[in-house]
């Protein structure tokens, strides 16, 4: 979405931005007739792991991006008792308490359970949601679907009203490495864990719809390492820093409960994988609103496979995969967002 700009334009437009320029360092409104980068619906297993909570939190602060609506989904069937979107809904709503904005958005859950078969599903509440988003005539900007987790609602969406598909534009964490593309060291997992989550629904949006697809593999959602003396310093600024901090204190006791899952090793970082969804939507330059500062090739939407590898299709529609996500500039945005937030509430 580049904007045109000859030096007229640009001269009447720096002016402005002079003028406003004490708002815009603070953090402070939009200007009047300032248009919103996107609306943003945000789907994520808020339940499961915390870097969720991270990108929700940065999410909501930044001002560029409305977000019309926010869904908890589902995990894994050995990961939950059969309620975690009702969870993950819950738990959008214990943050966001916190932070004063509980009145703010409109939260609800999603499916509870991935989609069978591809002959088999049904609707809900959260796919209606979507769908009526999506079909808004009144709404201004472009419609991003930014998913942290499975794809199940926006598939079910699709699947009810597949004209959705040229009105909205996915940004998913997910999906295994492309051969030729993956960070070296990575991993070779092609059941990556956000597609595993609901396997059926993925091929759907890759190999049926006409939804575009901004992709973050597992590679590069990696490359997001926070480090815990930076998360010493998150708890102090106040309470959301304390609760985002203990939610990750709390991983190692959650995955004990569950039958198979891996004891974590001492470290002294985490990945806070989920944070390109703000990145890719929410911290665009002005001028020219584009992923200037993260790397990404285009390509033609491959055919996913049952086992989560992709199959080359040629002609297909263009997808962009990312290799790069500005990290730094990422945390650095967070970290001051929840500095002010904190100042704020004093």
């Amino acid at each position: 979405m580049p904007l045109a700009m000859d030096r007229r334009t640009f001269a009447v437009s720096t002016l402005a931005a002079v003028a406003g320029g004490a708002a815009l360092a603070g953090g402070g409104a939009l200007g009047a007739a300032q248009p919103m980068l996107a609306r943003v619906i945000l789907d994520n297993d808020f339940a499961g792991d915390p870097d969720g909570m991270f990108q929700l939190a940065h999410h909501v602060l930044c001002r560029a991006v409305s977000i019309p609506l926010i869904i908890g989904s589902h995990l894994p069937g050995g990961f939950s008792g059969g309620h975690a979107a009702r969870d993950a809904a819950d738990r959008a709503r214990e943050m966001l308490s916190i932070m004063g904005l509980e009145k703010a958005y409109s939260i609800v859950a999603g499916a509870e359970a991935p989609i069978a078969a591809r002959a088999s599903w049904k609707p809900g509440e959260a796919s209606a949601a979507i769908v009526r988003e999506a079909m808004r005539e009144d709404a201004k900007g472009p419609l991003i679907y930014a998913a942290g987790a499975g794809l199940t609602d926006l598939a079910l969406a699709w699947l009810s009203e597949p004209r959705i598909g040229r009105r909205i534009k996915l940004v998913w964490i997910g999906g295994a490495p492309h051969d030729g593309l993956g960070n070296p060291g990575a991993a070779a997992d092609k059941n990556e864990f956000n597609f595993s989550i609901d396997p059926v629904a993925a091929q759907v949006i890759f190999n049926e719809s006409d939804i575009e697809i901004w992709q973050v593999p597992s590679d590069v959602y990696r490359q997001m390492v926070f480090s815990n003396a930076e998360l010493e310093e998150l708890a102090a600024t106040g309470p959301l820093g304390a609760y985002l901090k203990a939610r990750i204190d709390a991983l190692p006791d959650m995955l004990a409960k569950i039958p198979g899952a891996p004891v974590l090793p001492a470290s002294d970082v985490y990945v806070l994988g989920d944070s390109p969804l703000v990145t890719l939507t929410a911290l665009l330059p002005p001028f020219q609103p584009e992923t200037t500062s993260s790397r990404h090739v285009v390509m033609p939407t491959p055919r996913l496979l049952d086992n989560g590898a992709y199959a080359e299709r040629p002609g297909a529609r263009p997808m962009r995969v990312y290799t790069q996500i500005d990290a730094g500039m990422t945390f650095r945005d967070m970290m001051a967002r929840f500095r002010i937030a904190a100042r704020r509430k004093l």
